[in-house]
């Protein structure tokens, strides 16, 4: 599991991934094309959407799509309809509509209603029941199969859209037309977000849309963008309006908001000299020379309860556009001279909350502090070096710069997380959000993006974020896959891998390649505790608790991929209270082969709610039940998985392993949070579970002090930390820790966010500490198509 908890991915407000600019640093926009829906002009348009209907303070109750006929004749709407569709294309259901439009006039169609209590529509010419977005959603008025009109508003990443959306609405606020209704067929140039207004067939005729009447005007005290930025990490000027703020649009946030950027800088490092503008995207263009006012305010990404930091930005703006194509301002080129991010001093001392301590910046000591006073600006980095992979499902890569020091490098170019003291806090995460999709490369560790990777620096979900708006040309470091040696007929291979929320629903394609990494990079081991298989329903929480159509699916793909015949044993968990992805029911789960000399000692009675104990001493040690849980009962162990211990005899000999995944990070604070130092509150769980293991350790090697102990799996901490001090024990009975033999710069199976770190681990008691031989498999953690997102671990030794 990751270091910090696993987020749903909860796309920004004001963040669009999909219709931006690709060439900012250039000096222009370049918007991604969407073929107009209709020629312009076209008689009957859509005049106005507003979708907060019934929403808190919503100034009416219902949601409500507005018509305009600006042609000479009367227009029947027999066989017209509207669509409604997400921001994301997916259908919100159709209206169909009656009766006609007089030329010159309104048609308003109510639809769906809030529970909030608010004003009735004017009364409606049409009803129907679309429930549409109060902020970015898209309507589409079609005649018959011809489509009409489009109107794609706010953050919008489908199709459904007329050249750049129209800007993003709330709940106090519509889209209407610029006064006159003409129709370009540009959604950014034809709507202005103004109050709502809506009109039905008895409005004056010939009367159609607005001069934009919510743009306020420039009210408030005069200022610059370094005075609203400050020299600290939020704004001294929060909640008051401001005006006379200049600058030059340095990048465009879809329809949602605007970057700015001053030309006339002040000398002091500490005050940004960007910001961002919230809403009036359609308004202006890249290169714009603009004037703006507005209300200052801090913007907290998932909350505001989270350890996120703010970012500072100016809402319901008054823009003056002053000149246009104007060169853009130099991008600060990260990791020149001046310009060095703290690798290794996230925030000195002990602050607490950054944000209420009133501290000053010290961009030059503290890394939080050099990104805090760049925040919105244009940087860039030459050469940038992909320090983790790419997840392709958000376009996000972590990047450093390529004269990076003070770190410890991976072999594989990655930078190791070796101890709480060293965050490597140069990190970025380099996002396409701003760029047409597949604009920048995936890339494994080691990679570069050579040349000039540029954009503006946000914040976002505990990271600094280049959002680029040109990036480098992508070059591979040649990361390859590695690959065990099979072992020797005397020695046994046992293995760990968290297979990821495995699930017979998931593509045969993931089965087939984890088959592919078990036989081949791993020579189909003899033992192998696998973490995180899910019932054979999956994620659907219906009761079931049986994993066999998931073990039977991945054996099946081992067998086919030219693996031996395994066989799985594991203990059905009581629903819903082992923790993670509800519904799936995870477990731990042995996997065997006996073709090689290895024989699970079946000892049946084992269920979720009782305890495994060890009988017996000296050469008749052995366990009550195989399998068998660890002191399930336990409260370490509520909504976590439960440790599953196994007796084997490997070629007659007894071996017992014990295989775990421990309660994740989640509620951890963030590396580069507003809480500094971050605090680990996870971990307390994870000492409980790793003191019950170490105690089943213990009472085995009191049996038998030259007991064949292995513990592996997912112990969801690092190898310094004190979870896993807890489980090697100490003194004549303290088990090693296998990966605190290899060289220092190869401790890692996980990277989280750039950072390659411990989570898996393998540990062996004494009488199989004296010769082995050892591996962490990279197979996944760096790589970008990675079918898991740690690495397996195998060992083979002998067993006497």
């Amino acid at each position: 599991m990751p270091q910090l908890p696993t987020r749903p991915r909860i796309t920004r407000v004001r963040l669009v991934t999909l219709l931006a600019t690709s060439a900012l640093a250039v000096g222009g926009p370049t918007c991604l094309a969407v073929t107009p829906a209709h020629a312009a002009s076209n008689s009957v348009v859509i005049s106005a959407v507003y979708g907060g209907g019934g929403n808190s303070g919503a100034p009416y109750q219902n949601d409500y799509i507005e018509l305009y006929n600006g042609g000479s004749t009367a227009v029947d709407l027999s066989g017209w309809s509207l669509a409604y569709y997400s921001s994301t294309g997916g259908s919100g259901g159709t209206t169909s509509l009656t009766g006609s439009i007089a030329p010159g006039g309104h048609f308003l169609v109510q639809e769906g209603a809030g529970s909030a209590s608010a004003a009735p529509l004017p009364i409606p010419d049409a009803t129907g029941t679309l429930n549409m977005s109060a902020s970015k959603g898209s309507v589409v008025l079609a005649h018959g199969d011809a489509t009409v009109d489009t109107v794609g508003y706010g953050a919008v990443t489908s199709s459904y859209v007329e050249g750049s959306t129209a800007p993003g609405i709330t709940n106090t606020t519509a889209d209407s037309r610029t006064k006159g209704c003409v129709d370009t067929d540009d959604n950014s140039k034809d709507f202005v977000a103004a109050d709502p207004k809506p009109l039905n067939s008895t409005a004056p005729i010939g009367v159609c849309g607005t001069d934009g009447n919510t743009q306020p005007p420039p009210t408030g005290t005069s200022s610059t963008i370094e005075q609203i930025q400050g020299t600290g990490f939020q704004s001294p000027l929060a909640g008051e309006q401001v005006k006379d703020i200049k600058g030059i649009v340095t990048a465009l946030n879809g329809g949602a908001g605007f970057w700015i950027q001053s030309t006339t800088p002040d000398d002091d490092p500490r005050t940004s000299e960007g910001l961002y503008v919230f809403g009036g995207a359609g308004m202006v263009k890249v290169g714009d020379d603009v004037t703006v006012a507005g209300k200052v305010s801090e913007y907290r990404p998932g909350g505001v309860s989270n350890g996120n930091l703010t970012t500072t930005e100016l809402g319901s703006p008054n823009i003056q556009v002053n000149s246009s194509g104007n060169a853009l301002p130099t991008a600060v080129e990260i990791g020149s001279q001046g310009h060095v991010p703290p690798a290794q001093v996230v925030e000195q001392g002990d602050p607490g909350n950054v944000e209420q301590a009133g501290l000053t910046l010290d961009p030059q000591m503290n890394a939080l502090d050099f990104w805090e006073s760049l925040e919105g600006m244009r940087i860039q980095e030459t050469d940038a070096k992909a320090v983790g992979p790419t997840a392709t499902s958000y376009g996000e890569t972590p990047i450093v710069p390529a004269n990076t020091k003070d770190v410890t490098w991976t072999p594989d170019g990655g930078v190791l997380y070796r101890s709480y003291d060293t965050p490597n806090a140069m990190r970025l995460i380099l996002s396409d959000a701003l760029l047409p999709k597949d604009s920048i490369a995936p890339a494994n560790t080691g990679d570069t993006y050579q040349g000039v990777t540029a954009g503006v620096l946000d914040y976002n979900f505990g990271n600094f974020t280049l959002l680029a708006t040109e990036a480098g040309q992508h070059k591979s470091g040649g990361t390859t896959r590695d690959v065990t040696t099979a072992p020797s007929k005397q020695q046994a291979a046992v293995a760990t891998f968290n297979v990821e929320n495995l699930a017979p629903s998931d593509p045969q394609s993931k089965f087939d390649r984890l088959a592919g990494q078990i036989t081949t990079n791993l020579a189909s081991p003899d033992v192998l505790a696998i973490e995180e298989i899910q019932d054979n329903t999956g994620a659907t929480d219906d009761g079931t608790v049986d994993s066999a159509q998931t073990t039977d699916k991945l054996i099946a793909a081992i067998k086919a991929a030219g693996g031996p015949a395994y066989q799985a044993k594991w203990i059905d968990p009581v629903n819903d209270q082992d923790g993670g992805q509800p519904g799936g029911n995870i477990r731990s789960v042995f996997l065997y082969r006996t073709d090689r000399g290895m024989s699970f000692v079946d000892k049946p009675g084992g269920t979720p709610t009782n305890s495994v104990a060890v009988t017996g001493n000296g050469p008749t040690t052995s366990i009550n039940y195989s399998p068998g849980r660890i002191d399930p009962t336990n409260a370490a162990w509520d909504d976590s998985r439960k440790p599953l211990v196994g007796e084997f005899r490997w070629q007659g000999k007894p071996l017992f392993v014990i295989a775990n995944h421990f309660n994740s990070k989640g509620g951890d604070d963030g590396i580069m949070g507003r809480y500094q130092p971050p605090q680990r509150s996870s971990e307390v769980q994870r000492h409980a579970q790793a003191t019950a293991v170490r105690g089943f350790i213990d009472d085995l090697l009191t049996a038998n002090k030259k007991a064949n102990v292995i513990v592996l799996g997912d112990l969801n901490d690092f190898n310094f930390s004190e979870t896993a001090n807890i489980v090697k024990g100490s003194g004549k009975t303290a088990m090693t820790d296998l990966i605190d033999t290899l060289p220092a710069n190869e401790r890692y199976s996980y990277d989280y966010q750039g950072n390659s770190q411990v989570l898996d681990q393998l540990l062996v008691s004494p009488a199989l500490a004296k010769k082995y031989d050892y591996q962490v498999v990279h197979t996944n953690s760096q790589f970008y198509d990675q079918d898991s997102d740690h690495d397996p671990q195998i060992v083979k030794l002998q067993v006497h």
